[in-house]
């Protein structure tokens, strides 16, 4: 926390405000006493007063400014201690906001990616390593098992499967050999392939995703909060009004005194102070609520943008669905036990790397089969792998048969995948993988339907499986076969019949989704760096789960900034009428605008306590000690 400058600041300035308030009191020599409150001015005020200068120097006039105006006018007066008052309290605000951003965004920067920096190139037979960004239309590279593709281009050389799911969504591989087209950014599978580089690496599919995520985020970043959208007309006014006060009665030849005092204590009173703070905390409150049930969001002006959101899009694989596939059935051919039938496959797919290997293996684990040693293990690319296992032969692979090819059909018609298992070339069954739905998926859709709308499904999977999962899970809108670009188009549909749409993906495939939304939420598992940049947050559990009551907090973070705000206005106009038409005491000024900022801050806070978002007992727990250590940083403010 202390490498923030705005916690450093506003740490130095409550410690010497703590030691110069009762120095003060208990009469202590002055030149101690103004060394210690002129500490508490330049320590607390520096970093609000530097802001404000860079914003006047832009022509424009923040609140940063008015309240080291009014805090030096104070101290101007002889109202030392009301002034460090307001410096205290106004870097004490701006530390817990820095701290919250900062948790926030460390959290999100953790989370990773994947692009190849390097590439293997051919040159006169012999390969040399360069970077991927020198590659040439023309070059040819070769790309490993376990390697990203370089850069766009065709395949000459070689068969494999490509993890293309990045780009297209698809959760599994898809087999790729002579002539056929390989991307950027997609993960090679089991087999080596030479690839020749059709497209430059600065016009590839991934950096066209960049670039439309960089126009949709220009556009998005103009998004500001409410408050910050009144904030400069009304500290003109605030000031304009201050130097008509004390001008004014100075023509017509009333005490400067006196007239300074009631100017000041006008533009203490009338200051958006609180009607700042009235906005921030609960904002604040929900950003850290909804990072405790997992949902990190970026900044407060995305809870203010959830609160408005009426409309919800949803990327399948990843989001819907786990985005791994999972073993749906085992389905012998010969009349042995699908128990056998399964520890059979896996030993053979055990030392296989890939995807739908993987599934295998976890499958007979999960049901504690013992598996048989495997010897002369062979991978296959594009076909599958074959070991021995005892005195046969096993292949678990791609069907090569005419019944073998419709059992596979008839699954994948379904939105399924199949794989052959041949002992000694005899078929001996069948494992069925299917990308599973997410644990309440169904649940959690309906949940989002009563609180923002019924959301629209787009993926770049195919039709077939796309309504499948649709009608699974009660979404009667979907759009399949889509292009990163097409997903960001159904949302700037929706948005230009003036829908606020709330988007959530996973892949660097969503990015351009992610950063079109009204809000674009990353799912965490499968976050690469550009679709969490272009996100507005990163939901790390439980995705689908979240979205409901995260968009209630959100919707009930504003309604507390409301009756923050509606409250903050009503202070401000009595203190205001009786500074104007009576005299107003400065302190008493002072105190009653400060108590109000006290007062909106702690109402703001109570959402710490009270989040309205069910969470484990152990999570209330941590809820409450923050509520109160948030409790004890506003009464130390006060």
């Amino acid at each position: 926390m202390l490498s923030l400058p705005e916690v450093r600041s506003a740490a130095l300035a409550l410690l010497f405000f703590a030691a110069a308030v009762p120095a003060d009191l208990l009469g202590a020599p002055w030149p101690l006493v103004a060394l210690l409150y002129a500490a508490c001015y330049v320590t607390g005020g520096w970093e609000p007063a530097w802001s404000g200068l860079q914003a006047l120097r832009g022509r424009t006039l923040d609140v940063d400014l008015l309240m080291i105006v009014a805090a030096l006018g104070a101290a101007a007066i002889g109202q030392h201690l009301d002034g460090a008052l307001l410096i205290v309290i106004f870097a004490s605000s701006g530390a817990l906001e820095a701290v919250m951003t900062a948790r926030t965004r460390a959290s999100i920067t953790g989370l990773l990616d994947l692009a190849p920096e390097t590439a293997h190139r051919i040159v006169d037979g012999r390969e040399e390593q360069v970077r991927a960004a020198d590659l040439a239309v023309g070059d040819e590279v070769v790309v490993r098992p376990g390697e990203k593709v370089p850069a766009d281009g065709a395949v000459r050389d070689g068969a494999t499967e490509v993890d293309a799911s990045t780009l297209t969504g698809e959760p599994l591989p898809i087999r790729r050999g002579p002539g056929d087209l390989v991307f950027a950014g997609t993960l090679n599978g089991t087999g080596t392939v030479r690839v020749r580089v059709d497209r430059d690496p600065a016009d590839t599919v991934v950096a066209g995703i960049a670039a439309q995520v960089e126009r949709a985020a220009e556009t998005k970043s103009k998004r500001q909060l409410f408050v910050e959208k009144v904030e400069q007309r009304y500290s003109v006014v605030v000031v304009v009004a201050a130097l008509a006060l004390l001008v004014v009665p100075l023509l017509f030849g009333a005490d400067f005194r006196e007239t300074l005092l009631r100017a000041m204590t006008f533009m203490i009173v009338a200051s958006p102070c609180a009607v700042v703070l009235a906005t921030m905390p609960p904002l604040l409150a929900a950003v850290a609520v909804a990072g405790r049930r997992g949902v990190l969001l970026k900044d407060a002006g995305v809870v203010e943008a959830l609160a408005e959101v009426d409309a919800v899009a949803l990327d399948k694989t990843g989001t819907v669905t786990r985005g791994r596939p999972e073993v749906r059935a085992v389905e012998p051919l010969d009349g042995r036990p699908a128990g056998e039938l399964l520890a059979l496959a896996a030993a053979v797919e055990e030392g296989s790397e890939h995807v739908l290997g993987r599934a295998v293996v976890a499958e007979a684990r999960r049901r504690n089969l013992p598996l048989p040693e495997v010897r002369d293990f062979v991978a296959l690319p594009g076909e599958g792998v074959r070991a021995v296992v005892g005195t046969a032969v096993v292949t678990v692979g791609r069907p090569t048969g005419g019944e073998e090819r419709e059992r596979v059909g008839a699954a994948e018609r379904e939105g399924h995948t199949a794989v052959v298992v041949r002992v000694d070339d005899v078929p001996a069954g069948l494992l069925v993988l299917a990308d599973e739905l997410r644990p309440g998926a169904a649940d959690a859709i309906a949940a989002v339907g009563r609180a923002v709308a019924p959301p629209v499904l787009l993926t770049g999977d195919a039709e077939g499986p796309a309504r499948l999962v649709g009608d699974r899970i009660g979404v009667g809108e979907v759009h399949a076969g889509l292009l990163p670009a097409d997903k960001a188009a159904a949302v700037e549909e929706l948005e230009r019949g003036g829908r606020r749409v709330l988007a959530a993906g996973d892949g660097l495939n969503d990015a351009p989704l992610l950063a079109t939304a009204h809000v674009g939420l990353a799912v965490g598992e499968g976050a690469g760096t550009l679709s969490v940049e272009a996100a507005d947050g990163v939901l790390l559990r439980d995705p689908l789960g979240a979205l409901a009551p995260l968009a209630a907090l959100a919707r009930r973070a504003r309604r507390v900034a409301r009756a923050n705000l509606a409250f903050a206005a009503v202070v401000i106009a009595g203190l205001v009428t009786w500074d104007l038409v009576g005299t107003l005491p400065l302190a008493l000024g002072v105190a009653g605008h400060e108590l109000s900022t006290v007062l909106v801050c702690l109402n703001g806070l109570r959402l710490l306590l009270r989040p309205g978002w069910p969470a484990s007992e152990r999570g209330e727990r941590g809820e409450r000690h923050a509520a109160e250590q948030a409790g004890d940083l506003v009464g130390s403010r006060a």
